[in-house]
Formats: structure tokens, C-alpha cells, sequence
């Protein structure tokens, strides 16, 4: 069996498995081109506080990468006593580790931005020798800016944010969103450069700024998400925006079953894959151990993102329980689990 198709207990579909794949040769592509950006950006960075800042975060930007193919490596293994559940929290605490760096990170580069502002920083930008021609430095950030700009914006975060709901991979679709919105890093940078070269100093420290606040919303906005996946929330959307739809599918599928009267379900986020406490209540005081063992299979096969099913038999459902009450209208996606 292929390594990368063997996810806990499990094995990937095809499609999921093809997606795998590529999400691999996405994120090694990009610590490739972003460590050639970092070695670029760093040649020409000179005394701007606002490409010093974007350097930076392209460092940070490193971290979501590792984070998920470290993550991949654990939550492929197979459940244990000691990890009855397997590993799939690693991704989750892959997001987690992401979303702190980011906000420490950019809380540092904005204290240093303001400090800079207020005691009236004045960067300069010189010049250097091209080819026998004195070019300003500042061409050069600008130039590097935009063309490092071209593989996030273009190539690899749009990539990624198509994977990231075929797989259920919130590290990933923050890693692709983060991509995606990279042009307001360059275009602050650029912004700042010009700033300095007209003689408005404080462009530069108010790009500053501007990025590290940026950093500063990816941070809160990752570290919040993966801490209440951590904390069992309610299963969400790959995007957190919306509970997940599988939920209500699966009680449709319980209530179908002639024996079963009510049902609900308590679905738990291992992180790509569900825990599912199914609770029923039975038309018949008695019901038959083949009957649930061919419920928890069935229910199982419902969705590949089903890594654990346990049916309950109780006279009436947990107040908590999901009903399985749609609340968001239907949307399309990439991956037909990720419908309602």
C-alpha cells in the first residue's frame, strides 16, 4: 500500500490521495522558491524597515510548510492503545504552532515599526554600481518585489486552496490564503521604498507597519482557529467559516434505518478526519448487535473523513447532540463531502 494513501485506520480515495500528492510537491516547491526569495530579498534589503519587515515574513511564511509535511508524517500511522485515536491532532498542532510564531512574531515587528515612527527613524536607500551605471538601490527592491511576488499570488497559493478543501486541511488552506494575499505585503514594501526615494520618510516605517500588522491578523486568526479544534468545537468547514455538512448527512442516514426513531451526532475534528459518537433512539426496546455493528460500518463508508464511528442506544439524544439541522444554504466545492 502506498504510504501516502494509508491515513490512520484508514486508506485515501483515489482522489484524496492524488491531492496528497500534490499538496507534498506544492509545499516543497514553495520552501524552495521562497528560500530563493529570502536569499534574494536579503541582497537588496539595505536600511528599509518595510523590506526588512517582508523578509521576515517571508521566514515566517516557511513555517505553515514544515509544519504540514511533519504533520503528514504522524497522522499516516495507525492507531495505538497508547494513541487510541492515531495522530491526527498533529496537523492541528502544526496550525497551532504556525498561528503562535505568526502573532509573536508580528507583535515584535510592529512595536519595532511604531518605535521607529515616533523617534523619527530616516532611512536611507543608496546607490551601487551596475554594470558601470549608478543605479538606486530602490529600483532593486522594487524590481525583486515584483517578481518574487508572481509564484504565491499566481502559482502556488491558488494550487493549494484548491486541495485544501478536497483533503479537509485547515493548515493548509491558511498556508494558501496567506499566499494568496502576499500582493499587500509587496505592494506595502514598494510603497515604502518609493516613499523614502521622494523623501517621505515615514512611508517606510508606515509600511512597516502594515505588514506586520498583517502578520499580526494571520497570527490571531490561525492560533484561534487551531485552538478551538483542539478544544472540540463543533466540526467546521475546511475554511472554519460554517458547520461541517457531514454532520447533518449522517443523521439523515440514521433516521433512514427503519429501527432507528431519532437520531444525533457528536462530531469531533481529529483534524482531516471525524470522530463520530452517533446517538440513536430505537422504535423497539431491543435492538440486535449485528444490527449496530452493520450501522457503524455503514455509517463509516459514508465519507472517507469518517475515521471512528461509535453508536449509542439511548432513550433520548444528549441536549448537545447535533440534530443535523442544515444552517448554511448549499455551496459547491472541490470535493463532493464538502457539499451539503
Amino acid at each position: 500500500m502506498s504510504e501516502l494513501k494509508r491515513f490512520g485506520r484508514t486508506t485515501l480515495p483515489d482522489e484524496q490521495e492524488r491531492a496528497i500528492r500534490r499538496a507534498v510537491r506544492w509545499e516543497i516547491f514553495t520552501i524552495v522558491y521562497t528560500s530563493i526569495t529570502i536569499a534574494v530579498i536579503a541582497l537588496v534589503v539595505g536600511e528599509s524597515q518595510a523590506m526588512r519587515t517582508a523578509w521576515i515574513e517571508d521566514m515566517l511564511s516557511l513555517i505553515p510548510q514544515f509544519a504540514f509535511l511533519i504533520a503528514l508524517l504522524f497522522v499516516r500511522r495507525r492507531p495505538t492503545r497508547k494513541h487510541p485515536y492515531g495522530l491526527h491532532r498533529a496537523m492541528g498542532v502544526g496550525h497551532l504552532v504556525a498561528g503562535v510564531a505568526l502573532l509573536a512574531v508580528g507583535v515584535n515587528l510592529a512595536i519595532e515599526a511604531v518605535t521607529g515612527l515616533i523617534s523619527g527613524e530616516h532611512p536611507t536607500i543608496g546607490t551601487i554600481q551596475l554594470w558601470g551605471q549608478t543605479v538606486w538601490l530602490g529600483w532593486l527592491m522594487v524590481g525583486v518585489m515584483v517578481v518574487v511576488i508572481i509564484g504565491p499570488v499566481f502559482f502556488y497559493g491558488p494550487a493549494k486552496s484548491k486541495l485544501a478543501p478536497v483533503l479537509h486541511n485547515k493548515l493548509l488552506y491558511a498556508d494558501a490564503d496567506m499566499a494568496k494575499a502576499d500582493w499587500q505585503t509587496t505592494v506595502a514594501s514598494i510603497v515604502g521604498v518609493l516613499g523614502v526615494g521622494i523623501g517621505l520618510w515615514w512611508l517606510d516605517g508606515a509600511a512597516a507597519l502594515f505588514i506586520s500588522l498583517g502578520i499580526i491578523w494571520d497570527g490571531f486568526r490561525n492560533t484561534r482557529t487551531a485552538i478551538v479544534d483542539l478544544m472540540d468545537q463543533r466540526a467546521r468547514t475546511y475554511d472554519s467559516k460554517h458547520p461541517h455538512p457531514l454532520a447533518a448527512d449522517i443523521v439523515s442516514y440514521l433516521r433512514s434505518r427503519p429501527w432507528v426513531a431519532q437520531a444525533g451526532v457528536r462530531m469531533r475534528d481529529q483534524g482531516q478526519v471525524f470522530h463520530i459518537e452517533a446517538f440513536v433512539v430505537p422504535h423497539r426496546r431491543k435492538v440486535s448487535i449485528r444490527e449496530m455493528t452493520d450501522l457503524q460500518a455503514q455509517v463509516t463508508e459514508l465519507d472517507w473523513k469518517i475515521q471512528d464511528v461509535v453508536i449509542v442506544p439511548v432513550e433520548r439524544l444528549p441536549q448537545e447532540a447535533d440534530p443535523g439541522r442544515r444552517e448554511t444554504p448549499p455551496t459547491l466545492s472541490a470535493s463532493p463531502a464538502e457539499r451539503p
